[in-house]
């Protein structure tokens, strides 16, 4: 899962050598936290936050074939 949100982040972002996603456990929950660069944080959030809701619907979607939950948090 880890590995998606990198992905998707490391496409969308002009400076892809500064994402960086970290990947904690809090309550049998998943939480990846997702860093950008300052520049990038627009691209990744989107209008609306129409691209970040998306990336989180792509990882709740992975997280539920593993039968676990995850989260994202851009920071």
């Amino acid at each position: 899962m880890k590995e998606l949100v990198e992905y998707i982040a490391r496409s969308i972002s002009a400076y892809p050598d500064e994402v960086k996603v970290t990947e904690e456990e809090e309550e049998g929950c998943i939480v990846l936290k997702l860093e950008v660069a300052p520049d990038d944080k627009g691209k990744v959030i989107g209008r609306q936050g129409r691209v970040a809701q998306s990336m989180r619907v792509l990882l709740r979607v992975a997280a539920v074939k593993r039968g676990t939950r995850a989260t994202l948090e851009i920071v």
